[in-house]
């Protein structure tokens, strides 16, 4: 088993550094588009084909060394990819930001504090922040392919990596965790001792409809400002709500040591059945960031050494954990209570669901690891 994450790595250029990556980068953006121009309109997305085509181009018109033209087209070709596998219409896609994909050993490496980094003009030596990434680079994590992203003036190497993990540590688990996700409580555990913890999430809905409301009157507006104003909420709503998941999944995980197994909601289809709630709920609702939430989970849990399994859902929350009898009666979703109709017992439902996935966890261990 990997783990794989992605450490985002703010990298310090001088001023002089600065103006060489903003021009790889520009010169990375502009090749970008060219090949993205041919592929939407002779529907081309085979590597070798648009290397014949589009290699000793990019390298004469945009100045790009080998291993940058090469990245470009794949760069591309992979978007288009996604774009169909996503199921959207075909259409044409436009690079709008300086970014630069460098590959491993080839656009860049790292040496004692310092990233060296291919650019237009040859290699350039950078230092880099290195609070907080110390056990990224202690030699057990291998790289792959880096994005360099330039943001208000800064610049940063989001760096994928993975790592292995011991596989043997399935036997020395000793506690099993199950996390209920949702809207009024963002996450709700339930551990082996019996101990339940809800992390609410009311304060959480009524910030995200402040915010839909102020991009409902600025969208009114129609304005050019008003536009760059929407664009900056929309990016200030999405750091917020990516920094309550980072402290709700820390919390969760560092709650537990490593022998721990955490049972997850697979949300997958979760937008299909969030569109049916009331229009004025729907954007709440719909927009929530569970997958988000679930995969901070997965990757704080894997790099303790834990581990995380995702099951079905499905009647977690009408399941009555102590008779196992399950009935859509069993639970009153307005007052989110959970009380079986056969054996009487009563509870929260986010509680009654996380003590499902508990249980199922549980028996994963027993059936299939054991």
């Amino acid at each position: 088993m990997q783990v794989t994450l992605t450490a985002k790595v703010k990298i310090m250029p001088t001023p002089e550094q600065m103006d060489w990556l903003l021009q790889t980068s520009r010169a990375y953006r502009q090749a970008s588009n060219f090949v993205s121009r041919l592929v939407f309109e002779k529907k081309i997305l085979s590597l070798s084909a648009l290397h014949t085509m589009v290699y000793r181009e990019l390298r004469a018109t945009f100045s790009l060394r080998s291993q940058m033209a090469q990245s470009v087209i794949k760069t591309v070709v992979a978007r288009y990819k996604s774009l169909i596998s996503n199921g959207h219409p075909w259409t044409s896609i436009c690079f709008k930001k300086p970014e630069y994909d460098l590959v491993w050993h080839r656009d860049y490496s790292l040496g004692k504090h310092l990233f060296s980094v291919n650019t237009l003009d040859g290699r350039i030596k950078v230092p880099y922040e290195t609070k907080g990434m110390e056990t990224y680079f202690d030699g057990t994590w291998v790289f792959g392919t880096a994005k360099l992203i330039y943001k208000r003036g800064k610049f940063f190497l989001h760096i994928p990596m993975r790592k292995g993990v011991d596989e043997t540590a399935w036997k020395s688990i000793h506690q099993v965790v199950g996390i209920d996700l949702g809207i009024n409580f963002v996450a709700t555990s339930y551990d082996t001792q019996g101990k339940c913890l809800f992390y609410p999430g009311r304060s959480i809905k009524d910030k995200r409809s402040q915010y839909k409301h102020l991009r409902k009157n600025l969208q009114k507006v129609g304005t050019p400002s008003s536009r760059r104003k929407l664009k900056r909420i929309g990016d200030r709503e999405n750091r917020w709500m990516t920094d309550v998941n980072h402290r709700i999944s820390k919390a969760l995980v560092h709650r537990y040591d490593p022998n721990t197994l955490f049972v997850v909601e697979d949300l997958s289809g979760v937008r299909k059945v969030t569109e049916c709630v009331r229009v004025q709920d729907r954007y709440e609702t719909v927009s929530w960031s569970f997958y988000q939430l679930r995969q901070m989970i997965e990757y704080k849990a894997n790099h303790r050494g834990a581990r995380v399994i995702a099951v079905d859902p499905r009647y977690t929350s009408q399941t009555c954990p102590k008779c196992t009898r399950a009935a859509k009666a069993n639970r009153d979703k307005k007052k989110h209570r959970f009380c079986c109709t056969a054996c009487g017992y009563s509870s929260n439902d986010d509680r009654v669901a996380a003590m499902n996935l508990q249980r199922m966890g549980i028996k994963y261990i027993a059936e299939v690891v054991v």
